[in-house]
């Protein structure tokens, strides 16, 4: 079975980390398991999720704790964008907003029902995976602009060596033979900065175009993943 993503599930109570690791393995998805907070941020490094389910009261450190952690702090840097789904038996509405405020993506209470937890889990996923997509994109438009930009400073600077080769050339004829061999030293050296600049631009270019085919690669249309979603839900719904 195609693993559906990796899901790291946080909580202090055995019977709860079982539960989570039974049920979400039957659904496809692979999982990892933490019993505090400490141990959470090392399973988040020797892991990389996609997703954390996290428990709020821990002991070591708390949910909120591991939370600020991981979005704030440069040496977890990487997992900055990993989504968080927040368990907690409280369930005051500014508890929840200094959830979601901390960075975290969705937020259940407890006693929860196992058929909303995983609705919520596949609309993280879901939100996550478009906004890969979309970074995606963003890095290619910025590898066109870059290259755009490459090619404007190339057809400012060449313009000049350019003009200064064809000046020498009609001055050849006039010219005594020291200078005529000036000149001709002279387009030497401008022709070799114009074919090292030439050199150069093409290797930009051949940098970025493999560059952006990678990118291609991992593409997905929007109809795409949709359908890629939709059969995800619905083998879920059937093994459910």
């Amino acid at each position: 079975m195609k693993s559906k993503g990796k899901i790291l599930i946080v909580d202090d109570e055995p019977i709860n980390l079982e539960f989570f690791d039974v049920m979400l393995s039957n659904l496809g998805f692979k999982i990892e398991k933490a019993a505090d907070g400490e141990e959470a941020l090392q399973k988040v490094v020797e892991t990389d999720p996609d997703l954390i389910i996290l428990d709020n009261i821990m002991p070591r450190l708390t949910g909120w704790e591991v939370t600020k952690k991981l979005k704030q702090e440069k040496e977890f840097r990487k997992y900055r964008q990993t989504p968080i789904i927040m368990f907690s038996a409280m369930d005051e509405v500014k508890d929840k907003i200094g959830g979601l405020e901390l960075g975290v993506d969705d937020y259940i209470t407890k006693p929860f029902n196992f058929s909303e937890v995983l609705a919520r889990i596949r609309a993280v996923l879901r939100n996550r995976e478009l906004a890969k997509q979309v970074a995606r994109r963003e890095r290619r438009i910025s590898l066109v602009e870059s290259l755009n930009n490459s090619l404007i400073f190339f057809t400012q600077h060449i313009k000049k060596p350019i003009s200064g080769l064809i000046e020498a050339a009609e001055k050849l004829n006039a010219c005594e033979q020291k200078e005529a061999e000036e000149l001709a030293e002279l387009v030497k050296r401008e022709g070799a900065e114009i074919l090292a600049t030439l050199q150069g631009l093409e290797d930009e270019i051949a940098e970025l175009q493999n560059k952006g085919d990678r990118l291609k690669k991992g593409d997905l249309s929007l109809d795409e993943l949709e359908k890629k979603l939709q059969k995800h839900l619905r083998t879920d719904e059937v093994r459910a």
